[in-house]
């Protein structure tokens, strides 16, 4: 009887198969006790950052008997006394959250700049994006809001099916944005990953955000190159001749060169501004949003703020796209112009050198005609001091002028069977 699971003992895994599965568990949520304050800072880092990052973490860890960063590692939890630090690497950003317990009854006390940190002594990885103060408490009393935050731009969300309510109004104080999450009812466990998708929301919020700036600065330049190229399309519709349109064609290969640097230069931030806005959706929809009272949800306020943002990069690009494919057009057009005009031109080039090449013809045809002339004429002048000299010793019966008359039909005759053969040799 054979073994079932025979078969798959020679199996060879994947090299990325641990990747890959470990890639779910990669960043689990914590158990977060009420109350609790999270620091929440959001780093852009390039691989050099990101590299120097790790190194200083690492040492960091060997200096206070902390656990040995692995080499791969891209999400960490140290325990250092009464704080945890939670320590997130992406791709071009680098997170650091620091969980400390916080005031069981008063808000954002005491201001977060004033904190006193076990984790202060590391440096910033790279330049600074995001800073949030999340507060978790479950007072006796539930809190002003209105006196807590702006009320222009206060947005504020029951979650969790009414088990928690969180308020925010997006505005830095002391560089800091701040998110209250009221417990009504929270597990440590759903607190936990309440708290993780919320820092994400204002994280990923700034990074979809940082595509605008790019719009705004690129779109003065795209609109100047779509007002060039309407010029040179309109100068394309009037002018002719090859030296135009090689000047012309030269404006033009200039511009797509500029706008298509501009437009690759661009595509990843937008492309990321995308990609960020479609992961603040998806929190928003995690986290479960019912309204409270009369105040726009966080995703109501986000929405209405974000979503112009994210249609102008999306338009910028577009608008880029566009651009590329007319100019493509047009220079297709613009080469195609001088391609005709230049055939015409070695159409022409090419009439007049048959036409020298027939008169060349010509000429030699007269020339071999002469030619025949001339060589009978020294032939038969030869032949007749032949003959003359034959006559005197007595070779030649008749008269040598008479023989040498007979003599030029056929030199004649033979040259120009000569000269023939060999014009036919040098035409083959």
């Amino acid at each position: 009887m054979t073994d079932g699971t025979g078969m798959f003992r020679s199996m060879s895994p994947h090299p990325e198969r641990g990747a890959v599965l470990d890639e779910v568990h990669a960043r689990p949520f914590h158990a977060l006790p009420t109350p609790a304050r999270l620091i929440h800072f959001a780093f852009m880092t390039s691989r050099p950052e990101a590299q120097a990052d790790r190194t200083a973490l690492a040492a960091f860890c060997r200096a206070r008997g902390l656990p040995e960063l692995p080499d791969d590692a891209r999400h960490v939890l140290l325990k250092l006394g009464a704080e945890t630090l939670r320590w997130e690497q992406h791709s071009e950003f680098t997170t650091y959250t620091i969980e400390a317990a916080g005031d069981p009854e008063t808000a954002f006390a005491p201001p977060a700049s004033t904190l006193p940190s076990a984790f202060s002594a590391l440096p910033p990885p790279g330049r600074h994006l995001a800073s949030v103060d999340l507060h978790l408490l479950k007072p006796s009393q539930e809190p002003d809001l209105v006196a807590l935050f702006d009320p222009a731009s206060l947005a504020a969300s029951r979650v969790q099916g009414g088990r928690a309510l969180v308020a925010a109004d997006f505005r830095p104080i002391e560089g800091f944005v701040r998110i209250l999450v009221l417990d009504r009812g929270l597990d440590p466990a759903a607190a936990g990953a309440l708290a993780v998708r919320l820092l994400e929301i204002e994280t990923y919020r700034l990074l979809a955000l940082l595509g605008l700036p790019e719009a705004q600065r690129l779109s003065p330049s795209v609109g100047e190159a779509e007002a060039t190229l309407a010029a040179i399309s309109n100068a394309m519709a009037s002018t002719d001749g090859l030296e135009s349109d090689n000047l012309l064609l030269e404006r033009l290969t200039a511009l797509a060169a500029k706008s298509e640097a501009e437009a690759t230069s661009a595509a990843f931030r937008f492309s990321a501004s995308r990609a960020y806005d479609g992961i603040v959706q998806q929190r928003l929809v995690a986290i479960g949003e019912e309204a409270a009272g009369t105040m726009p949800t966080i995703a109501a306020f986000l929405s209405r703020r974000m979503n112009p943002a994210i249609r102008t990069c999306q338009m910028l690009q577009d608008r880029q796209g566009d651009l590329s494919q007319k100019l493509t057009r047009a220079a297709n057009l613009l080469r195609t112009r001088v391609d005709v005009v230049i055939e015409r031109q070695n159409r022409d080039l090419l009439r007049s050198m048959n036409e020298r090449t027939r008169l060349q013809l010509r000429l030699q045809q007269t020339v071999e005609g002469l030619s025949i002339a001339a060589i009978s004429y020294y032939v038969v002048g030869l032949a007749g001091y032949v003959l003359k000299a034959a006559k005197e010793v007595g070779y030649l019966p008749i008269d040598p002028a008479v023989a040498t008359a007979l003599f030029v039909p056929v030199a004649i005759l033979v040259i120009a069977l000569v000269l023939h053969r060999i014009r036919r040799e040098h035409s083959d």
